[in-house]
């Protein structure tokens, strides 16, 4: 039986990444094999990579997704986006002294107010807001928010990180994180990728706050994910169908896009469309679709570090972390990469 304790390490506060390097391909890259750990740098990759791989990349946009406000009764309050619901309804987290009640309104961003509905989630951790009707949500968020660095970020969002926390390819908005495997990519890079015979194609899936959201089961078996909406598109599916018939491999560019494509997957066969996931890929999943995974390093106890366990194996990603710490890798969101070639690749 998996616990949370399997999936800890001690990680010196200053390995944190607090900002981005301004080349975006300058980043390091670890390129874990199961019997093997190598150095490089990002824009090493095409050069670890085959003629006929698929790189598969996640085009999420992130939305402005933090607000501020105040109660009726004056008390502040932090609404984070979850997701949108419509044109004129969201989830969201909210932080106050006291939760807002059921049919209370809040002024946000001293602009507009929104209607609390109510509280949704498996445990009540979200609340139903209804925004005003003569625009959408989605314009409301983007006119009045401020983009949502992580928690472990302890700046609040420059002109800077404006650009360099979304990918150079991001198009579809709706993530309140960016899918921050790509990060490391600029044009260049794609460029490079492009003369070395790789293929590119995309999924979206729309990253939720609940990404940040601690596992609190000590019996992995009792954890229950968060939800994100997704999208395979058909061109995808039948991209990867060539590769496989080229004889290439299928690499996801983050763990998104591989929660996305797995996801697509779990009738045995890759589906293209839209759906909502809750998977939770740890240590004995059988994966259908993916080979190998570009992806950041990740949080002790997390479930995406259970994610690439399962992937490279937990020995395997336990020698990579300690190699990257001993080595001082940059850590988390604005951090250095690994290529992981799975044993199956």
């Amino acid at each position: 039986m998996l616990t949370l304790e399997d999936f800890d390490y001690f990680l010196p506060p200053e390995l944190i990444a607090q900002t981005a390097l301004p080349d975006r391909a300058a980043s390091r890259l670890l390129h874990v094999r199961a019997e093997s750990l190598h150095d490089h740098i990002f824009r090493d990759l095409p050069g670890l990579l085959r003629p006929n791989d698929l790189l598969v990349f996640n085009d999420s946009r992130v939305l402005h997704a933090r607000l501020f406000g105040q109660k009726e009764s004056g008390g502040q309050v932090e609404v984070m986006i979850e997701r949108p619901l419509g044109d004129h309804e969201v989830i969201a987290m909210i932080r106050a002294s006291k939760s807002p009640k059921p049919g209370s309104r809040l002024r946000l961003a001293d602009a507009f107010e929104a209607e609390v509905l109510g509280r949704t989630g498996a445990q009540g951790e979200f609340f139903h807001l209804r925004f005003p009707p003569d625009d959408t949500a989605v314009n409301y968020i983007e006119r009045f928010g401020k983009l949502p660095l992580p928690p472990y970020i302890e700046h609040a969002a420059t002109a800077s990180d404006e650009t360099r926390y979304q990918t150079v390819y991001a198009r579809e908005l709706g993530s309140v994180a960016a899918p921050t495997a790509g990060l490391h990519f600029d044009e260049a890079l794609l460029a490079a990728l492009d003369a070395h015979g790789i293929r590119r194609a995309f999924v979206t899936l729309h990253v939720g706050a609940g990404t940040f959201q601690p596992v609190r089961e000590h019996d992995l078996a009792r954890h229950q994910m968060h939800r994100e909406c997704y999208c395979v598109p058909h061109e995808t599916v039948d991209a990867i169908a060539r590769t496989r018939a080229a004889g290439g491999r299928i690499i996801s560019v983050g763990t998104t896009a591989l929660r996305a494509l797995e996801s697509a997957a779990q009738g045995d066969t890759l589906a293209a469309g839209s759906q909502e996931t809750g998977i939770f890929i740890t240590p004995g999943y059988r994966f259908r679709v993916v080979d190998a995974l570009i992806t950041n390093f990740h949080l002790p106890k997390s479930t995406l570090l259970m994610l690439v366990s399962a992937l490279a194996g937990i020995d395997t990603i336990r020698r990579a972390y300690a190699h990257a710490i001993a080595q001082s890798y940059r850590f988390f969101s604005y951090g250095d990469a690994m290529f992981i070639d799975s044993p199956r690749s």
